[in-house]
């Protein structure tokens, strides 16, 4: 039975590891179809150093109502860390400027304060954890939570994030419960806010009815 229950385990281990594990990398060809384990590699020899460098990480148009731009550097635009159960995050957040409640089903995340005053937030069912950020600081965001990022300084902040997955998404309460087409009778029966103003967000976040 113990050589039974070894074998299995083994025959888990072997089915459950990414290309990446299997070689010393394997870079993304995003023509093929996405697996539980990432996308095919491409062949090595195709390879140059371009494909594992990104070269996107400068600051994003901030002109929006959150005064944020969040550049993510996942699977789909840097197919080098495919597999690799890691991708990353620039945040740039203008003064008064915010990252509204959201979550990131795919992965946990450390954020890396660089610039400016941060106060971050995590909510779970039965805590609330709430901390001032500046630079050289460090913070720890379990995969799936809710939390929140505010610009509390003057000027613009900026921070880096790390993720623990190649693809860790992205789902924001507003564009949720505001970007959608139920009609806004609805929106506003499940969210206890007024009619009017459920269709002044629906403006906002390009929701319909």
């Amino acid at each position: 039975m113990i050589h039974i229950l070894f074998l299995l385990a083994l025959v888990f281990s072997f089915s459950s590891t990414s290309h990446a594990s299997n070689n010393d990398f394997c870079v993304a060809d995003l023509k093929g179809p996405e697996g539980p384990s990432g996308y095919p590699c491409k062949p090595p020899n195709t390879l140059s150093a371009d494909d594992f460098t990104f070269k996107n990480f400068t600051p994003g148009n901030t002109s929006n109502p959150f005064k944020i731009s969040f550049i993510l550097a996942s699977v789909h635009n840097f197919p080098a860390v495919n597999g690799g159960d890691i991708s990353a995050g620039r945040i740039d957040i203008e003064e008064g400027g915010s990252a509204p409640m959201h979550t990131h089903p795919g992965g946990s995340e450390v954020l890396m304060m660089v610039t400016g005053v941060i106060t971050v937030g995590i909510i779970t069912p039965s805590h609330v954890f709430v901390k001032e950020l500046k630079p050289g600081h460090c913070f720890f965001i379990p995969q799936g939570v809710m939390h929140f990022l505010l610009n509390s300084g003057k000027g613009r902040a900026t921070v880096f994030a790390s993720y623990s997955s190649a693809n860790p998404r992205l789902h924001v309460f507003d564009i949720l419960a505001f970007g959608n087409n139920l009609p806004s009778s609805i929106v506003s029966q499940t969210t206890l806010i007024n009619v009017p103003e459920v269709k002044r967000l629906k403006n906002i976040f390009g929701g319909t009815n």
